[in-house]
C-alpha cells in the first residue's frame, strides 16, 4: 500500500510502498478515508521524546471504512464505517470502564492514519451516523480534545473566556465554550488569518495586538477573563495569561509546549489563578462530538482549510511547520 512514513527527526516525510496491514486476532482493519495534520505529529518530526522511528506512519485523526476482521474481532462489520479513537488501550480495566482510557496501563497513542490502511482494535472504533462522512469523522478528535478543556475548566454560564491561539484547538475551544453559555468569548493570536473563522465559529471578537495584547484581550472581553484557555504551547504564554485572567481565576493549558518555561509565581499565587492542564479526552467527550455533528452543528467543519493526497503530504507538512493560513489539512488515501 502507499504510505506517508517517518525517516529521521527534522528529515521529511517519506512517501512510498510499505506491506498492506494484516489483522491480528481482536483486531481489524480500515481503509483510511481522511486523516487530519495535527500539531502533534509536527513536533514528533522535531523531538526525540516521542520516540518515532524510521519507518513509523503517522496520523492518528482518521476515519474510515472497516475492511477486514482478524480471528475473534467483535464489533464492527466490514463495510462500516467508523472514526478511530486513536487512544490504545485493553478495553477491561477501571479506567477503560468509565471512558478514561488516557489513564489505562496499557495507554498509547494509535498512528497510521497517513495510509490507505490501517489496524486498530473495535473498541477504539465508533460508527458514523449515515448522515456524517469521513471528513466529519476526522475532525472529531480534535473536537474531542477542546471539550475535553472545557470540561475541565469548570466554565460557568456567563463566564468571560480569553482562547490563546487561533489554531483548529483554540477555534474548536471557541466553538464549544459559546456553545456551552460562555457570557463572551475573544479569540487572541499575533495574525489575524483566522479571524472570519474564529468569529464564524463562535467567537464574539478577535483579537490580534502583539505590541499590548493585554489592554487590547481585556477591551474585547469587556473586562479581564474568568478563563484564560492557552493553546498554542510557546514559553511566556503561561505568564501572560495570569495577567489576563481575573483574581482566582482559571487557566486551562491545551497547548502542547516541549520547551522549558519559566514561571513567575508570584503573581500567580497572590492572585489565587487556578493552573489547569488538560491531555486527550474521554470517550463519552469523543462520542459527545460526533453527537454535536450529527445534530447538525456546522461550525467545526470550517476548520477544515484544504484536502491533499498522500502524495502532496510530505511537501504540505514541511509547509505546515512554519505559520501559513491553513488550519486543519486533511489527507484523502
Amino acid at each position: 500500500m502507499k504510505a506517508v512514513t517517518f525517516q529521521a527527526l527534522h528529515t521529511p516525510l517519506a512517501f512510498e510502498d510499505i506491506p498492506d496491514p494484516t489483522p491480528g486476532e481482536g483486531e481489524l482493519v480500515v481503509k483510511v478515508g481522511r486523516c487530519g495534520i495535527c500539531g502533534s505529529d509536527l513536533h514528533m518530526t522535531e523531538d526525540a521524546a516521542y520516540g518515532c522511528k524510521h519507518g513509523d506512519v503517522l496520523g492518528h485523526e482518521f476515519a474510515g471504512e472497516v475492511v477486514a476482521l482478524g480471528k475473534n474481532t467483535i464489533g464492527p462489520k466490514v463495510g462500516d464505517l467508523v472514526s478511530v479513537i486513536p487512544l490504545k488501550s485493553c478495553g477491561r480495566c477501571e479506567a477503560c470502564r468509565r471512558g478514561a482510557v488516557q489513564w489505562c496501563s496499557n495507554f498509547g497513542l494509535q498512528g497510521g492514519g497517513y495510509a490507505e490502511y490501517a489496524v486498530t482494535r473495535p473498541n477504539q472504533c465508533v460508527s458514523l451516523p449515515s448522515d456524517l462522512t469521513l471528513a466529519d469523522g476526522a475532525i472529531i478528535e480534535p473536537l474531542a480534545v477542546a471539550l475535553h478543556g472545557i470540561n475541565l475548566s469548570g466554565m460557568q454560564n456567563g463566564d468571560k473566556v480569553l482562547v490563546l491561539g487561533a489554531g483548529p484547538i483554540g477555534l474548536a475551544v471557541a466553538f464549544w465554550a459559546k456553545r456551552y453559555g460562555a457570557g463572551r468569548v475573544a479569540v487572541q493570536d499575533i495574525s489575524d488569518w483566522q479571524e472570519k473563522r474564529a468569529l464564524d465559529m463562535g467567537a464574539d471578537v478577535f483579537v490580534v495586538d502583539p505590541q499590548d495584547p493585554i489592554e487590547s484581550a481585556e477591551r474585547g472581553l469587556g473586562g479581564k477573563a474568568d478563563i484564560v484557555f492557552e493553546c498554542v504551547g510557546i514559553p511566556g504564554l503561561i505568564d501572560q495569561a495570569v495577567k489576563q485572567v481575573r483574581p482566582q481565576g482559571t487557566i486551562l493549558l491545551l497547548g502542547l509546549c516541549n520547551k522549558p518555561d519559566t514561571l513567575h509565581t508570584f503573581p500567580m499565587l497572590s492572585k489565587e489563578v487556578k493552573l489547569v492542564t488538560s491531555a486527550f479526552f474521554t470517550v463519552p467527550e469523543y462520542e459527545e462530538a460526533l453527537a454535536a455533528l450529527d445534530a447538525g452543528a456546522i461550525e467545526p467543519r470550517l476548520l477544515v482549510t484544504d484536502t491533499i493526497s498522500l502524495s502532496e503530504t510530505p511537501d504540505v507538512f514541511e509547509s505546515l511547520k512554519k505559520r501559513t493560513e491553513q488550519c486543519k489539512v486533511l489527507i484523502a488515501p
